[in-house]
């Protein structure tokens, strides 16, 4: 377990948060001795939620899982062929397992995607579509993906991130979080929450969670919080080791690249500011497009100039490359306790991410870099081991596809499909489509709408307020970074005919799955918001 008494040991001297850090020592060390207390109780008395669980031999026959997911992290990898940014731990897990090149969350904000994912529902059957909300208020008697394991007789523990916080203030906290999800919760706070806020800059004073904000940290791996995660859950895998009756979701929720783009300094050197990406075509680019799909641009983006842009994009880099070198030392501690043989590694990432692209930064818009995630899942037996699947699919198929390969019984109602045609041979067509959506506007009682997109292997149709607000229709084949809106119509032109037809099949497709997706009885109503855990001014 981590000795608390011998981390944090200043790098620079001691300043009043150092102080006021170092006082909450104490209080962290008997958190975790009641952390190891609980991991003890919850190993060695029986399940008995449900009268239904296997019994020992059948347990100790599935299959464990981890669960691995990033925050705010796009497709900017290694293994997905960024040439600038590494990430040799990620890679090494692709090359063991099956990288889905074209994987889409169901909506880009973490609060509504995590609670989509983690109820295998689209945030039109949740009712979440904003942050600081959970799926309790809205549908409390669904069962969640690490719930259905708790019930199935897994030990299901949390460490991080996995339904919402209010990064950075919920870090240390157990956020916007479902206790039914979990037997075990441990939520560290390393200096990047509890020491270095003061040494951030920042777009906008104050603000760093919602805001453009980075530092170079002259702290190492193991005092930032991303590194406390990944050494308590080498120790979990430890001790699950030792238990091999019964298998275990373990869930690591890492918050890095997530702004505040924190990282020990040494992860920025591999990033010259010279050689960061930027974009010389924004205002070209976005002469086709309908006001609503630049609506998630931000006043203080404004104040960015080209040498701020790559020095965000360094730092964004950086903590991709940080967290990615976490996830590594999980993968070694899985290999280190014989665990690998028998267990199911999922990572992925709750949105994508905009650098730049359209002018945009950060996430909430319907183009590809925001609605696209990495997923990888690797596992034992799987033919498609080291392949890449082209086949359109969501976070929503995770739930389901888990279950399946883990002979978890799930709800009838989940809107996702099984992965494992597709993990056993890469060509499987799937549904032959995802969709996203998101919403502009601060509520949907009041006068907000919604923007919905349909993915399949060629086209993207977004349709903002079912067309009334606008449409964009990009093909994929000819036009990968969506350069080309084929539905703009000028003044002094019509939409050809072929185009016309692409856009009313796709369109009926995309209504025909939003009133599948939403409830007989409508929306749900979510009965209690904004709530925000803060650790240190709660």
């Amino acid at each position: 377990m981590t000795d608390y008494s011998a981390l944090f040991k200043p790098a620079v001297p001691l300043s009043v948060c150092d102080m006021k850090f170092r006082s909450l020592q104490t209080l962290c060390s008997l958190s975790f001795f009641f952390v190891a207390i609980h991991f003890v109780v919850a190993f060695s008395t029986p399940l008995t939620a449900n009268a239904d669980s296997p019994n020992a031999s059948e347990s100790a026959s599935r299959p464990n899982v981890l669960f691995m997911i990033s925050d705010d992290l796009n497709c900017r990898l290694g293994c997905y062929g960024d040439p600038l940014v590494k990430t040799p731990n990620i890679d090494r897990l692709a090359a063991r397992g099956v990288r889905f090149e074209n994987a889409y969350c169901q909506f880009p904000l973490c609060g509504p995607s995590r609670n989509s994912m983690l109820c295998g529902l689209y945030p039109d059957a949740t009712g979440i579509l904003r942050n600081a909300e959970i799926f309790r208020q809205s549908i409390p008697q669904h069962i969640s993906l690490p719930q259905a394991f708790r019930l199935s007789g897994y030990f299901a523990a949390r460490i991080g991130k996995l339904y919402h916080y209010n990064v950075p203030n919920s870090i240390g906290t157990n956020g916007h979080d479902d206790p039914g999800s979990w037997e075990m919760e441990i939520n560290p706070a390393g200096c990047d929450r509890m020491i270095e806020e003061s040494d951030i800059f920042t777009l906008k004073k104050n603000s760093f969670g919602g805001t453009l904000s980075w530092y170079a940290s002259p702290r190492p791996d193991a005092e930032h919080t991303d590194g406390m995660m990944a050494e308590e859950a080498a120790w979990v895998l430890e001790r699950c080791a030792k238990r091999k009756d019964r298998p275990f979701f373990l869930a690591v929720g890492f918050f890095r690249p997530h702004t505040p783009y924190v990282a020990p300094k040494e992860y920025f050197e591999p990033y010259a500011l010279d050689e960061m990406p930027l974009y010389d075509d924004v205002e070209q680019d976005r002469l086709d497009l309908p006001a609503p799909a630049l609506m998630s641009h931000k006043r203080e983006h404004d104040l960015l100039n080209d040498d701020l842009r790559r020095q965000a994009i360094q730092a964004y880099y950086a903590s991709t490359t940080f967290m990615d070198a976490q996830v590594g030392k999980v993968l070694d501690a899985l290999d280190a306790n014989g665990l690998s043989d028998n267990t199911i590694v999922v990572f992925t990432s709750d949105h994508g991410y905009h650098l730049g692209q359209k002018g945009l930064w950060q996430k909430q818009s319907l183009f590809e870099e925001s609605a696209r995630v990495p997923m990888i899942i690797a596992g034992p037996g799987f033919d498609g081991e080291g392949k890449a699947a082209e086949a359109p699919v969501g976070l929503i198929d995770l739930y389901p596809t888990l279950a399946d390969l883990c002979d978890v019984e799930a709800p009838s109602n989940l809107a996702g499909q099984s992965l494992s045609p597709i993990l056993n041979d890469v060509s499987e067509p799937g549904r032959g489509y995802t969709i996203s959506q998101v919403m502009r506007g601060r509520s949907i009682e009041q006068d907000a709408f919604l923007g919905y997109s349909i993915r399949t292997p060629q086209y993207r149709l977004t349709l903002w307020d079912d067309g009334e607000r606008g449409i964009e229709l990009y093909d994929h084949q000819a036009d990968p970074l969506e350069k080309r809106n084929l539905a703009y119509r000028s003044d002094s032109s019509d939409i050809d005919p072929a185009t016309q037809t692409t856009i009313d099949s796709l369109a009926k497709t995309l209504r025909n799955q939003i009133k599948e997706a939403t409830p007989k009885e409508g929306r749900p109503m979510v009965l209690q918001t904004d709530w925000a855990p803060n650790l240190t001014n709660p």
